[in-house]
């Protein structure tokens, strides 16, 4: 929708979950680094892999759970309202977390 301005207007709402997303993101991120393969080890070909699946589970998965509930209702709600513009913005948060999640999984 244009603002008197002439300028688009994002709704509050999903600008918020946006930044919401973005701060999931960041968290993911901070945890999962915990399970990451750490160079000077790789370099030197050790490949210990104990408890790295465990470590990276318990920080990883409360974080897609969460996300993946707010981010499927706010998707249906895009769609049920038709708020095209709102979808946009869901999408820039969907290829945000496939990034995210590319990032994890190239250091493990």
């Amino acid at each position: 929708m244009p603002s008197r301005t002439g300028r688009l207007s994002f709704p509050k709402v999903s600008v918020a979950i946006f930044v919401a997303n973005v701060s999931g993101i960041a968290v993911y991120l901070l945890g999962a680094r915990h399970a990451w393969v750490i160079p000077e080890e790789k370099a030197n070909g050790i490949h210990s892999i104990t408890g790295e699946p465990f470590v990276w589970a318990a920080f990883v998965l409360p974080v897609w759970i969460v996300f993946l509930v707010i981010n499927l209702a706010w998707g249906s709600m895009i769609v049920a309202r038709r708020r095209w513009l709102d979808g946009r913005i869901w999408l820039m948060a969907f290829f945000i977390w496939i990034v995210a999640v590319v990032v994890d999984f190239a250091h493990h």
